[in-house]
């Protein structure tokens, strides 16, 4: 279902002189990984396949790869995110082997809907298809922009679970191409304009305006139910792409200029059971997005953003979602295979 290709990565890893690597993989990426660990040994490269749970770019494993005497790490499924690595790091978007176009052509009524000047946006996967899928919608009398998004992102019209800035742009509705439901919701949060999602696998669309409606209902309970807490765990993330101290340290020094006990607290992997043993009424996740609007329900207690804080102090009427925001991006990364980090004079 995925490219994963084996001859170029094995290229970059000999130009690195790579004895042993690490590979990085999300769960529906293992199996590609056990395989490329094959024809990496069958080449003469020890292999480590690391077990953990993978984020994203955000969660990048090369302090593992440096502690595990790794010369690089290869990180498949997603695309670089401008990071300080230890190793050399090999990531691989891992490009779905689906067409985009039909599923448009069997949603072209619905996606009318969205106006004449859309947006169109996608995931790492289905990215190096979107020139494509520009091309079909503009012979079909769209106006298609395509954002560049900031420097979390690799390529124009790329979004994140944590930022959507290349949808951005303008137009009078965003038209996101790809599977899963966060992605399209985070769009449409975002950017306040109606958002279509086509999934070019099972060629269904989705309008997310009661989606929307739905999440900002449940976030507002969560609000609510933080109203009478006294005390707030600040949760910062260890992850290398999800470490927002500074804006931890807001939050606490914000909470407790208006009349409530704060307390920082650093994790890597977030969950509620992990403080269960600490006294807080309440905790604030300064992390990915996702964490407290997925998982909520598995929360005892209320768990909000950083921008649901400032509802609750009432600093903010209108309910906005928690992006990480990046810097300007100068440049595209490749469509396939990008080397960062120590000693690849990137």
């Amino acid at each position: 279902m995925h490219e994963v290709p084996h001859g170029e990565i094995l290229k970059e890893l000999r130009k690195l002189h790579a004895h042993c690597v690490l590979i990085q993989s999300p769960e529906g990426l293992r199996r590609e990984a056990e395989e490329l660990a094959r024809f990496l040994e069958e080449n003469g490269i020890r292999v480590i396949l690391h077990g953990e749970i993978n984020y994203g770019a955000c969660d990048p494993a090369d302090v593992d790869a440096k502690r595990l005497g790794c010369d690089a790490l290869v990180h498949l499924g997603h695309s670089y995110m401008r990071l300080n690595l230890e190793v050399p790091t090999i990531f691989v978007p891992a490009f779905a082997k689906v067409e985009l176009v039909p599923a448009l052509e069997k949603n072209l009524d619905e996606i009318r809907k969205l106006g004449k000047r859309i947006a169109l946006v996608t995931t790492a996967q289905h990215v190096h298809r979107l020139d494509e899928a520009r091309e079909f919608l503009e012979r079909h009398g769209f106006e298609v922009l395509i954002g560049r998004g900031d420097s979390r992102v690799s390529w124009p019209g790329q979004v994140l679970g944590c930022n959507f800035s290349a949808a951005k742009v303008g137009a009078d509705g965003v038209l996101f191409i790809g599977a899963g439901y966060f992605h399209p919701l985070g769009v449409a949060l975002a950017t306040k304009k109606p958002t279509l999602a086509v999934n070019p696998y099972s060629g269904d669309a989705l309008w997310l305006d009661k989606e929307v409606e739905r999440l900002i209902r449940k976030r507002w309970a969560q609000v609510a139910r933080a109203m009478d807490a006294k005390s707030f765990g600040v949760v910062v993330s260890t992850k290398r792409g999800q470490l927002r101290l500074a804006e931890a340290k807001r939050m606490v020094e914000l909470l407790r200029r208006h009349g409530r006990d704060a307390g920082l607290i650093a994790m890597d992997h977030i969950s509620y059971p992990k403080l269960e043993g600490f006294s807080f009424d309440a905790y604030v996740v300064v992390a990915c997005p996702r964490v407290p609007i997925d998982d909520y329900e598995n929360w005892r207690k209320p768990v909000l953003t950083p921008r649901e804080v400032e509802l609750l102090l009432g600093l903010r009427e209108d309910y906005e979602f928690d992006e990480i925001n990046g810097a300007r991006r100068d440049v595209n990364e490749p469509l396939g295979v990008a080397v960062h980090g120590p000693k690849t004079g990137l």
